[in-house]
């Protein structure tokens, strides 16, 4: 197993729920836990994964997310076992979505 972390500061979207699960770890998929914490306006991602050696693909992915969502005092844990960049990202996205409950 691989261990990563990223962290991003500028965000300025905070979620309003406490936390979510999304997804599950199995054959090629991934599993998200995003939850609000006092971050100082930051948004750290830290990452198990089977696949290791794509540190920059994840740091890619990571910040095109990022850029996407713009989040601020959240945390995020990824435990995943070969999930594809796509999947990542929707998986990711599903999350945030879960946790505005609006799809916004």
């Amino acid at each position: 197993m691989e261990k990563l972390s990223y962290r991003f500061e500028g965000g300025s979207r905070k979620l309003p729920k406490q936390a979510e699960v999304v997804g599950v770890v199995s054959s090629g998929n991934l599993e998200v836990l995003i939850e609000t914490a006092p971050l100082g306006g930051g948004c750290v991602i830290d990452i198990s994964t089977a696949a290791v050696g794509f540190g920059a693909t994840w740091q890619a992915v990571m910040a095109d997310f990022q850029q996407r969502w713009q989040l601020a005092d959240t945390r995020i844990a990824i435990n995943d076992m070969g999930a594809t960049p796509a999947v990542v990202s929707l998986r990711m996205d599903q999350a945030v979505e879960t946790m505005l409950g609006d799809g916004q």
